[in-house]
């Protein structure tokens, strides 16, 4: 489904980067400085038709840590408050003021086939470059029939991307939630619905902990919480796993499909796993909390440092590397049984822990070392 006799033109992007939808896109200047120190692009914060709908409380975020590192974080925190008509007013001017930069506007509704055509219209007629559905909030939207209401509903996803692809002029992402058994069901209805691409993942729905003096669960607002979304670092083979199943999906099925890639993303080391598993874009928004907007810096040098290492012209000369060498269990033993069979027609030793009854409990802790791949510490720094 699309809008009949419309040719909606490709995204272009100055580099991968872009700053996802939350707090960092919260407003025009917000933008403006993201666009001015370099990012390749900004989704904004989610706008809808009467933010009249939406109210946040305070405190709303609550942050896991591993010594001095914030490795998690916790929000309660709901779309925009700020009225359409603003949003629209900003959108043109960042359009005015950043010519060639590529600003997308993220968008919400509930399924109202007539809701969903409106928004479309009036937030594409200020000159952004794309949209983005969230179709994947985890708390607060889904009591008001959005966000993750409609994310966790294949057949839903289709529709509203279908009404969604009927008033569009400019590419549409579809954000999924990984509040799901299966990512790829919805990334299918809304790639069959017309969407040029995904953003995966949205935040995983959590309670961050229970403080065991006011024995309330946090952040608490008056004593009181509710399940937010968790983001950070510690999300991100979570999200690494959801991205690669998608990009599979595009590769297998929606060839020239964008997928953009969100979560635990806070240095360049991070964005490349994403893109090695076939991610087209990368999205950054707890990592710009934390450090904020001169991130990109770190992520391009990074970048640019690896691509060098490796001797790689573009992006494209090693996307999806990694995705190509995941297989199933199946395939694992398959190809260890061949290996060792040649080490074995070698006169190489193996002695591999390979069944069950080899475990003894006085050296539980050197059998798991044994069979652990050492190529990344538990801070997650890949070893020399």
């Amino acid at each position: 489904m699309s809008n009949p006799g419309v040719e909606i033109p490709p995204l272009s992007l100055a580099n991968p980067f872009l700053i996802a939808s939350g707090p960092p896109g919260t407003n025009a200047n917000v933008i403006a400085r993201a666009l001015r120190e370099g990012w390749g692009g900004v989704v904004s914060k989610t706008v809808l038709l009467d933010a009249s709908r939406i109210v946040n409380v305070a405190p709303r975020y609550a942050r896991l840590r591993f010594g001095e590192d914030i490795v998690g974080w916790e929000n309660i925190e709901l779309i925009t408050d700020r009225p359409l008509g603003v949003w629209l007013d900003e959108f043109r001017r960042l359009r005015d003021d950043f010519p060639g930069k590529t600003i997308i506007a993220s968008i919400m509704e509930e399924p109202s086939r007539d809701a969903w055509h409106e928004i479309v219209e009036r937030v594409q007629a200020t000159g952004v470059d794309a949209l983005e559905l969230n179709l994947s909030c985890p708390h607060g939207l889904p009591e008001q029939r959005m966000g993750a209401a409609i994310g966790q509903d294949a057949e839903l996803v289709g529709r509203v991307c279908g009404w969604a692809m009927e008033a569009a002029r400019v590419p549409v992402w579809a954000k999924l939630t990984p509040n799901v058994t299966d990512i790829r069901l919805a990334a299918d209805a809304a790639l069959g619905a017309g969407c040029q691409g995904v953003s995966a993942i949205n935040t995983i729905l959590s309670i961050m902990g229970v403080n065991l003096d006011t024995l309330a669960p946090e952040p608490a607002v008056e004593g009181h919480s509710t399940p937010g979304g968790y983001s950070g670092q510690a999300i991100r083979p979570i999200a690494l796993r959801m991205v690669a199943e998608t990009a599979a999906l595009i590769r297998d099925r929606y060839p020239g499909r964008s997928l953009s890639a969100i979560g635990g993303v806070e240095r360049a080391e991070h964005a490349i796993e994403h893109l090695l598993l076939g991610a087209t874009t990368v999205q950054v928004c707890t990592g710009v909390m934390i450090h904020g907007y001169g991130l990109i810096h770190d992520l391009r040098r990074g970048l640019d440092a690896f691509m060098q290492r490796h001797g790689f012209s573009t992006i494209d000369d090693f996307r999806g590397r990694a995705l190509a060498r995941l297989t199933t269990h199946a395939d694992l033993v398959r190809r260890q049984a061949q290996a060792r069979a040649a080490a074995a027609s070698s006169l190489r030793e193996v002695k591999p822990l390979s069944s069950d009854t080899q475990w003894r409990a006085e050296s539980i802790v050197e059998q798991s070392r044994g069979l652990a791949d050492e190529t990344l510490s538990d801070s997650g720094e890949r070893h020399g």
